[in-house]
């Protein structure tokens, strides 16, 4: 799908803890910095549908596993993806993308995303999950 990139990153172990990556500005999936924040998910919970209008979101699970469904207008088409240390991965999702997502990890789900915009409500749209029909 357009304007979705998977990125698989490094978990490097250690002696005294992993280090995992997360994105660095010389990849070509960097687009500019706005802010980093932490999400967390629970189990079966959904959160969505959002579009950002500008931003782009880089969507990194560093700790459980997030199902990512996310819906393009102009393709009528759908990509969905699970992520966590199984699936250790960068989702960059571009502007003008429906995204969603669901807790399927016990316990702690957490998300981190590295948005190229600091957070601005006026530049996204909300739906309820009804009104983009997806079988969850």
């Amino acid at each position: 799908m357009d304007g979705i990139i998977l990125t698989p990153l490094k978990i490097i172990p250690t002696p005294k803890g992993e280090v995992m990556h997360a994105l660095k500005q010389s990849e070509t999936s960097f687009v500019g910095f706005g802010e980093a924040y932490f999400s967390n998910v629970l189990q079966g919970e959904i959160k969505g549908w959002k579009k950002h209008t500008r931003m782009t979101l880089n969507l990194i699970v560093p700790v459980g596993e997030i199902r990512f469904v996310i819906f393009s207008e102009k393709e009528n088409d759908f990509f969905e993806v699970n992520l966590g240390t199984k699936n250790y991965q960068r989702l960059t999702i571009s502007p003008d993308l429906w995204v969603a997502f669901q807790g399927i990890g016990k316990g702690l789900n957490l998300l981190l995303n590295v948005a190229s915009l600091e957070h601005d409500p006026q530049e996204a749209e909300n739906k309820e999950l009804r009104e983009i029909r997806f079988e969850w």
